[in-house]
């Protein structure tokens, strides 16, 4: 059992983390519902949404670079095969 402090602090730290780490898998799961559809300038704005929001969630410490950049390189892969430019 951690001491009383740390617990309180680590609910403080999981309350703040939930929130941005929700809406980070929420913009990256609509930039995929937009890229099954055949709009393909709908489906560039919401991967440009998600990258932005995955950026944000590097700056704060809720994920690590290395997969925020692996996300978005596979968001931007998914893109281009179906813009036709892969």
């Amino acid at each position: 059992m951690p001491a009383r402090k740390t617990a309180r602090k680590q609910v403080k730290r999981y309350q703040r983390n939930h929130s941005h780490r929700r809406a980070t898998r929420t913009s990256v799961s609509g930039a995929k519902r937009a890229m099954a559809g055949d709009d393909v300038e709908a489906a560039e704005r919401a991967v440009r949404a998600a990258s932005s929001t995955l950026d944000k969630a590097v700056q704060k410490g809720i994920l690590h670079k290395n997969n925020a950049s692996r996300s978005k390189s596979r968001l931007a892969a998914r893109l281009n095969e179906m813009a036709g430019k892969g």
